[in-house]
């Protein structure tokens, strides 16, 4: 799946799902779900850089030193383990996924208990 493919079917899935839920008062088990979310995203990100030299490029882009791009690009952990490390949350900071286009749960909840 796409970048934008998948941008698209979690913004068609939050919203269905927070329209359902939209009674519930839910801050904090939506603020937990975000979370984990963020992670799967960031997750999603890391595969798509499949090849180490792809990575370090990446992160240096998203404003990593290069010394340390370079010390993760070339890391053996896994997919989960390096989307929860400080650096890919560094570099796909929830202000980052905002401005890229990828859909925020607290956004969305916020919206709704305005109305």
């Amino acid at each position: 799946m796409g970048y934008e493919r998948r941008k698209q079917v979690l913004h068609e899935t939050i919203r269905g799902w927070m329209g359902y839920f939209k009674l519930a008062d839910m801050k904090s088990a939506i603020e937990d779900i975000d979370k984990w979310l963020r992670r799967r995203i960031r997750m999603c990100i890391w595969k798509a850089w499949k090849r180490p030299k792809t990575r370090v490029k990446n992160l240096i882009k998203c404003g990593i030193k290069p010394y340390w791009a370079y010390m993760w690009g070339n890391a053996s952990k896994g997919y989960w383990a390096v989307a929860g490390s400080g650096i890919m949350q560094q570099a796909a900071s929830i202000n980052n996924l905002r401005r890229t286009g990828y859909p925020c749960l607290m956004d969305y909840y916020v919206q709704l208990h305005r109305m």
